[in-house]
């Protein structure tokens, strides 16, 4: 990889971005993430892995393009817990009505 750390200015934001490994688990190969902190927000995302191949650029556009994903998704307006949709397979029982003799 030709690079471990950069910055950039987009949308008025400041991105810090960098490649951290954290150590191996146990018989696991490490993995290198990019992680990137954004101007005006106190997180810190690591939303892919690193690769040979990345270049500034292509970091770059995957990591505005994830931020704005992240914003769009903060902006929609929450949604109670009553009013989730059930998971297919759990669809309320419905209750069963006794038959009612013809007389």
């Amino acid at each position: 990889m030709f690079m471990k750390e950069f910055q950039f200015v987009d949308g008025g934001r400041t991105y810090r971005c960098r490649v951290e490994t954290p150590p191996a688990r146990a018989g696991a190969a490490p993995v290198a993430w990019w992680w990137f902190e954004v101007s005006g927000d106190q997180s810190r995302y690591a939303p892919f892995h690193a690769a040979a191949d990345d270049t500034e650029s292509s970091v770059r556009q995957r990591i505005v393009s994830h931020y704005e994903q992240l914003l769009a998704r903060r902006a929609e307006p929450a949604r109670a817990w009553h009013n989730r949709p059930r998971p297919r397979g759990d669809a309320p029982a419905t209750p069963s009505t006794p038959a009612t003799p013809s007389t």
